[in-house]
Formats: structure tokens, sequence, C-alpha cells
């Protein structure tokens, strides 16, 4: 334990952002499971309205400052790619 308070301070923050972080990745992830669980099933009803909740989980942690534009932009591209797979038919 650090003994300036500054550093006390530093510790106490970086705690709390740790604890948000992992709130926000494990609902991304969650939605994300939902969604491939979708896909396995191929429901293509139920898959546009998991897609878009994946969206907007992804969105929000992006505005959070939890994840990276570009890291959001890629899991949102390749789970896109796999939806439309499906309902082209491919």
């Amino acid at each position: 334990m650090p003994n300036i308070k500054s550093a006390i301070k530093r510790v106490k923050i970086a705690e709390r952002n740790r604890v948000r972080n992992r709130n926000w990745k494990s609902q991304v992830r969650t939605e994300q499971t939902k969604l491939e669980e979708a896909l396995k099933v191929a429901d293509v009803k139920e898959l546009d309205g998991k897609l878009s909740g994946l969206y907007g989980v992804i969105d929000k942690a992006v505005s959070k400052g939890v994840m990276h534009r570009n890291t959001a932009a890629r899991k949102k591209s390749r789970l896109a790619k796999k939806a439309f797979a499906l309902k082209s038919g491919k």
C-alpha cells in the first residue's frame, strides 16, 4: 500500500475503474453469447434484435472509455458478417 496521499487516491480510482470496466466487458460478452446462440440455432427473426442489442452495448462501452472504438468496430463487423452470411443462406 502506498504512503503518499496522491498514490493512495490513484489506487482507489484504479480499483473503481477496474470494477466498472469488468462490468461493461461482461455485458458485451453476454450479449455476444446471446447473438452466437441465435446464429447456431439459425433463428433469423431473433437475429436482428440481438445484433441491435449488441451494437448498443458495444457503443455504450466505447462511450464510457472501456473499449477502444477500433476494437468495437472490429467486433461489430465480424458479428455482422456472420449474421449476413446466415441471412443470405451462405
